[in-house]
């Protein structure tokens, strides 16, 4: 039995044999030792249209007021919204995401009646948008945790658990509404089993199955990581009932599952949230949808804390981070960098 190979530092270099022939297999650095080579060796490269650019709405036209817990992150009416993303679209944006705040004569409550209210921040505001941007690719969060007084993106039962047929009834009226909007695309984000098929088949009713795209939240953790999204919305959980309804975050197989159903059901792309790699990869590999990733808020407010620190260069890990998602098979990313990587990719 012939001993099991082994390497010393004296293998690294090349190895010559008695006809004077080199071992040259194990040399590659000189295949990614430029900038222009070493780009070369990414399987996907960041463009701009892979950039979804979430967009918090408020309902006073006229507020623009920044977000402490998201550097350089604000919530806008849609008179200081559209001027802001005038700029963004000249340099190349193609897509945002919609998630509204509501004022303090806003009443919250167990059923979010504000959610899908014409006098609410998103429904006026779809039609502005699609009017002014006609090329601009709307996608309207479909959320009810903006909206209740509990903070949970569910209806809740009198004990406090979630009412799944509650909530998917609530959820798929929600989206119909949104869509009778305008908006391109309803990404769901509630987790509730069988909301999917529910707002497909209300699509249909209604003639838009079309017109409005389902970008399912299907791999959605109960990450500690969404706390500043959280005080930008103002969206409290006075329980840990999310715990039971997002997925557990050393869940694996369980995500393959959900994504799996929210296919079957009609989804017609997927969100992986946060962007864990492995989760990504999972999605591209049995997904026949696009993937979209979502680079949250808790990630994002950790990079500038600790460049402001100076750990690291900013521009330099946010396109590390950026480029992990990417390489792990993310067809699109929502991500607050949005509007630098429009002038870092220029």
């Amino acid at each position: 039995m012939t001993a099991p190979e082994t390497f010393s530092t004296h293998s690294i270099s090349p190895q010559w044999t008695q006809d004077g022939t080199a071992h040259i297999a194990s040399q590659l650095k000189s295949g990614y030792n430029h900038t222009v080579s070493a780009m070369w060796q990414a399987e996907r490269q960041l463009h701009k249209s892979m950039f979804i650019y979430p967009v918090f709405l408020s309902a006073d036209p006229d507020l623009e007021q920044a977000i402490p817990a998201l550097p350089q992150q604000y919530i806008r009416g849609v008179n200081k919204l559209l001027p802001f993303l005038s700029t963004l679209v000249a340099k190349g944006l193609q897509s945002v995401i919609l998630f509204g705040t509501l004022l303090p004569q806003h009443r919250k409550d167990n059923i979010a009646t504000m959610a899908d209210s014409p006098d609410g921040p998103i429904l006026p505001a779809i039609p502005l948008i699609r009017q002014q941007f006609p090329g601009l690719y709307v996608i309207a969060d479909v959320s009810l945790c903006e909206y209740t007084d509990h903070g949970h993106s569910s209806i809740l039962a009198p004990d406090g658990s979630v009412d799944n047929e509650a909530t998917v009834t609530r959820v798929s009226d929600m989206a119909l509404s949104l869509a009778h909007a305008g908006a391109h695309c309803v990404a769901p984000s509630d987790m509730s089993d069988g909301r999917i098929r529910a707002i497909k088949l209300k699509l249909l009713s209604a003639g838009l199955e079309g017109k409005a795209a389902i970008m399912a939240y299907s791999a959605k953790y109960a990450s500690c990581l969404y706390g500043p999204f959280r005080e930008a919305v103002e969206s409290h959980l006075i329980t840990d009932e999310h715990k039971r309804y997002l997925l557990p975050p050393p869940a694996r197989r369980l995500a393959q599952k959900v994504m799996l159903r929210d296919m079957q059901e009609g989804a017609d792309m997927i969100i992986v949230k946060p962007a864990y790699a492995d989760i990504i990869s999972d999605a591209k590999a049995m997904a026949k949808v696009p993937v979209v990733a979502m680079q949250v808020s808790g990630e994002f407010a950790m990079l500038h804390a600790a460049a402001k620190a100076g750990v690291f260069d900013l521009k330099t890990m946010a396109f590390e981070s950026t480029e992990v998602i990417v390489r792990a098979g993310a067809d699109a990313i929502l991500s607050y960098f949005t509007p630098e990587f429009l002038d870092w990719l220029s």
